[in-house]
Formats: structure tokens, C-alpha cells, sequence
């Protein structure tokens, strides 16, 4: 790990205000991804899926909480694993209170996975989590938002790119068989699901907001130093 450079105090405060040029850049892009998000068009969600939860089998819509919008966490989590993704783990720490905002704001928060809900209802009070987690088992809503990588399903396909577009982009981790972890958001419409937005990679990052306090210190995410871990095995 480096160490920052001891100067004095006015050069310490000459390269902040450099620094804070840049953080409005970011704040400036950030803020102008997020309104061309909002202004999205949405499509129809035809499919009427059947998901199980805790108390037994939910729709698309009974997600929603009756709320207006929904936000999905495509959560790793394969039905031969005992234990979740730690990645999406770590995302899913980032939830914790936020959850009272989100409702305040007409947004429910859920994840799903293909893990059967025995598995995942263990998996989620040993982490601690409130948010709801539904499984995906027996359903094609994996495969239909490409949160599960089958070739003998569906061609390949992760973040808009096909499995030769992953390669050549230098992602193959994403163009492999098996779960991969992304996020989806749903808007209802009366009796209308409509999806207005799907994402992964550097959307999933945003979401992790440890990362995000991380990049405030100087040793910063420390990825090659601390192995990630679920937050129990530390």
C-alpha cells in the first residue's frame, strides 16, 4: 500500500481545490447519465411470471408492494451453491437502512435468484437483511433478463452484448454459462409492468457504497490487498 505525500498545509489545500475540478466533472457526467436514464422510453413486460417467496407464489406485479416503482437486484445465486455471491453480497450491504427512504419514495426494493427460496430465506437472515428475496426457480425470468447465461436456453447475452461482443471487449467472465449479476427497474402502470431499465457492470459499482466511502481515503478500495468476503467471515 502507498502512502500519500506530507506537505504543508497550503499545498495540501492548493491540490484539493485541483482535486474538486475534477469530482464536479464526474458529479457533472453522473448527473447527466442519471437524466437520460429517467428519460428512457419503457416496454411492456408481457410475460406474467410466477416467483416464490416466503409465504408461497408472487407475480411481477405483487413485487411492487404496492408501490409504483420496483428495483431488482439479479442476485448470483445458483440452486447448487449454499451460500450467495459474495459481490453481490457486498451490493446487497449497501441496501441496509435505505430501505425506509425508498418506500418513502414509492420504491421497493427486492432481489432474485434461481437459488430455491429455502436456500435463499437461510442464506438472508444469516446476512441480516430485511429487503425482500424472491427465487426464480422453475422460471424463465432469469433467463428472459439474461441474469442466467444458458446456450441451450438463449443465445448469450449480458449488458446488451452478445458472447462474441463480451470476448472482443475483453470480458469473457460475462460470456461464460452460469449467473451474472445485474440490475433491473420496473415501473407499474395500473395493472401495466413496464421495464424501463436494465444494467450491469458499472451501474452495479455505483450501487456499492462502501466503494464508494472507500474512494474517499487514501488506500481507496484496497481490492488487491483485502479479499472480499460475506460480511460474517472477516
Amino acid at each position: 500500500m502507498s502512502l500519500p505525500r506530507v506537505v504543508s498545509a497550503s499545498e495540501w489545500r492548493t491540490a484539493c481545490k485541483s482535486l474538486q475540478s475534477a469530482e464536479e466533472r464526474a458529479a457533472t457526467l453522473l448527473n447527466e447519465a442519471a437524466e437520460q436514464r429517467r428519460q428512457l422510453p419503457a416496454t411492456r413486460v408481457e410475460k406474467q411470471y410466477v416467483l416464490q417467496g416466503p409465504a408461497g407464489k408472487v407475480s411481477l406485479a405483487d413485487m411492487f408492494e404496492g408501490r409504483r416503482q420496483l428495483i431488482v437486484q439479479h442476485f448470483m445465486f445458483d440452486p447448487a451453491w449454499d451460500e450467495g455471491c459474495p459481490v453481490c453480497s457486498y451490493q446487497a450491504d449497501s441496501v441496509g437502512g435505505g430501505l425506509a427512504h425508498l418506500h418513502a419514495r414509492n420504491t421497493t426494493y427486492a432481489a432474485v435468484s434461481r437459488a430455491p427460496i429455502g436456500k435463499i430465506e437461510q442464506f438472508r437472515q444469516r446476512m441480516g437483511w430485511s429487503f425482500p428475496w424472491y427465487s426464480a426457480e422453475g422460471s424463465d425470468f432469469n433467463y428472459d433478463f439474461h441474469a442466467t447465461n444458458d446456450e441451450n436456453v438463449a443465445p448469450i447475452e449480458w449488458n446488451f452484448m452478445t458472447k462474441q461482443e463480451l470476448v472482443d471487449a475483453g470480458l469473457p467472465y460475462f460470456a461464460r454459462p452460469g449467473e451474472q449479476g445485474l440490475v433491473s427497474v420496473f415501473y407499474r402502470d395500473g395493472d401495466d409492468v413496464l421495464l424501463s431499465y436494465s444494467g450491469g457492470f458499472h451501474v452495479i459499482d455505483l450501487l456499492c457504497t462502501t466503494d464508494q466511502l472507500l474512494n474517499l481515503t487514501p488506500l481507496g478500495q484496497q481490492r488487491e490487498d483485502v479479499e472480499l468476503r460475506h460480511h460474517d467471515k472477516y
